[in-house]
Protein backbone atom coordinates (compact mmCIF):
# COMPACT_ATOMS: atom_id res chain seq x y z
CA UNK A 1 0.00 0.00 0.00
CA UNK A 2 1.78 3.45 -1.27
CA UNK A 3 0.34 6.65 0.66
CA UNK A 4 0.77 10.10 -1.15
CA UNK A 5 -0.35 13.30 0.22
CA UNK A 6 -0.69 15.85 -1.85
CA UNK A 7 -2.22 19.44 -0.17
CA UNK A 8 -5.15 17.75 2.24
CA UNK A 9 -5.26 14.83 0.20
CA UNK A 10 -4.14 11.62 0.59
CA UNK A 11 -4.25 9.09 -2.61
CA UNK A 12 -3.87 5.59 -1.27
CA UNK A 13 -2.31 2.95 -4.05
CA UNK A 14 -2.57 -1.06 -3.83
CA UNK A 15 -0.54 -2.70 -5.86
CA UNK A 16 -1.34 -5.97 -4.92
CA UNK A 17 -3.62 -7.32 -2.68
CA UNK A 18 -7.40 -8.52 -2.04
CA UNK A 19 -9.75 -6.05 -1.33
CA UNK A 20 -10.38 -8.14 2.15
CA UNK A 21 -6.45 -7.29 3.11
CA UNK A 22 -6.50 -3.66 1.26
CA UNK A 23 -9.20 -2.97 3.90
CA UNK A 24 -8.07 -4.11 6.88
CA UNK A 25 -4.59 -2.46 5.98
CA UNK A 26 -6.62 0.92 4.92
CA UNK A 27 -8.50 0.78 8.93
CA UNK A 28 -5.42 -0.11 10.53
CA UNK A 29 -4.01 3.17 9.04
CA UNK A 30 -7.04 5.43 9.12
CA UNK A 31 -5.71 7.91 11.38
CA UNK A 32 -3.08 8.44 9.31
CA UNK A 33 -5.17 10.04 6.90
CA UNK A 34 -8.58 10.49 8.59
CA UNK A 35 -8.63 14.38 8.48
CA UNK A 36 -7.50 14.51 4.85
CA UNK A 37 -10.01 13.82 1.42
CA UNK A 38 -9.16 10.21 0.54
CA UNK A 39 -8.61 9.43 -3.16
CA UNK A 40 -8.59 5.38 -3.07
CA UNK A 41 -6.82 4.05 -6.15
CA UNK A 42 -7.40 1.18 -7.53
CA UNK A 43 -6.19 1.01 -11.24
CA UNK A 44 -3.78 -2.19 -10.41
CA UNK A 45 -6.41 -4.33 -9.14
CA UNK A 46 -7.98 -6.50 -12.02
CA UNK A 47 -11.10 -8.34 -12.23
CA UNK A 48 -13.07 -5.71 -9.81
CA UNK A 49 -16.99 -6.23 -9.50
CA UNK A 50 -19.46 -3.85 -7.50
CA UNK A 51 -19.54 -5.76 -4.60
CA UNK A 52 -15.96 -5.33 -4.28
CA UNK A 53 -16.32 -1.36 -4.29
CA UNK A 54 -19.39 -1.91 -2.06
CA UNK A 55 -16.87 -3.23 0.95
CA UNK A 56 -15.67 0.12 0.85
CA UNK A 57 -19.12 1.71 2.02
CA UNK A 58 -18.74 1.88 5.79
CA UNK A 59 -15.57 3.47 5.40
CA UNK A 60 -16.51 5.98 2.79
CA UNK A 61 -19.35 6.75 5.36
CA UNK A 62 -17.60 7.38 7.78
CA UNK A 63 -15.02 9.62 6.10
CA UNK A 64 -17.71 11.49 4.44
CA UNK A 65 -19.07 12.02 7.65
CA UNK A 66 -16.04 13.79 9.07
CA UNK A 67 -16.54 16.15 5.90
CA UNK A 68 -14.13 14.87 4.34
CA UNK A 69 -14.06 13.09 0.18
CA UNK A 70 -13.44 9.70 -0.17
CA UNK A 71 -13.55 9.04 -4.03
CA UNK A 72 -12.64 5.22 -5.35
CA UNK A 73 -10.65 5.08 -8.71
CA UNK A 74 -11.19 2.73 -11.14
CA UNK A 75 -12.23 1.84 -15.16
CA UNK A 76 -13.31 -1.43 -14.28
CA UNK A 77 -16.79 -0.20 -12.38
CA UNK A 78 -18.55 2.82 -12.79
CA UNK A 79 -20.92 4.44 -10.83
CA UNK A 80 -23.99 3.29 -11.70
CA UNK A 81 -23.18 -0.02 -10.75
CA UNK A 82 -22.80 0.72 -7.23
CA UNK A 83 -24.55 2.55 -4.11
CA UNK A 84 -24.84 6.23 -4.75
CA UNK A 85 -23.03 6.83 -1.36
CA UNK A 86 -19.65 5.66 -2.92
CA UNK A 87 -18.09 8.13 -5.37
CA UNK A 88 -16.53 6.00 -8.15
CA UNK A 89 -14.62 8.10 -11.44
CA UNK A 90 -12.49 6.49 -13.84
CA UNK A 91 -9.58 8.55 -13.52
CA UNK A 92 -7.31 10.16 -11.07
CA UNK A 93 -7.97 13.51 -12.72
CA UNK A 94 -11.39 13.18 -12.29
CA UNK A 95 -11.03 11.87 -8.54
CA UNK A 96 -8.68 15.25 -8.20
CA UNK A 97 -11.46 17.15 -9.84
CA UNK A 98 -14.50 15.74 -7.77
CA UNK A 99 -12.20 16.43 -4.42
CA UNK A 100 -11.81 20.41 -5.21
CA UNK A 101 -15.78 20.86 -6.37
CA UNK A 102 -16.43 19.53 -2.61
CA UNK A 103 -13.82 21.37 -1.34
CA UNK A 104 -15.34 24.19 -2.89
CA UNK A 105 -19.15 23.05 -1.77
CA UNK A 106 -18.03 22.34 1.99
CA UNK A 107 -16.15 26.12 2.06
CA UNK A 108 -19.68 27.44 0.92
CA UNK A 109 -21.74 25.41 3.21
CA UNK A 110 -24.01 23.65 0.35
Amino acid sequence: MIFNKEGSTTIVTQEKSTIGDFLKNLEEKYTTFKNDNVIINLFSLKNLTPEDITEFLMLSKRHKANKRSFVIVTDQVTYEEVSEEITVVPTLQEAYDLVEMEEIERDLEF
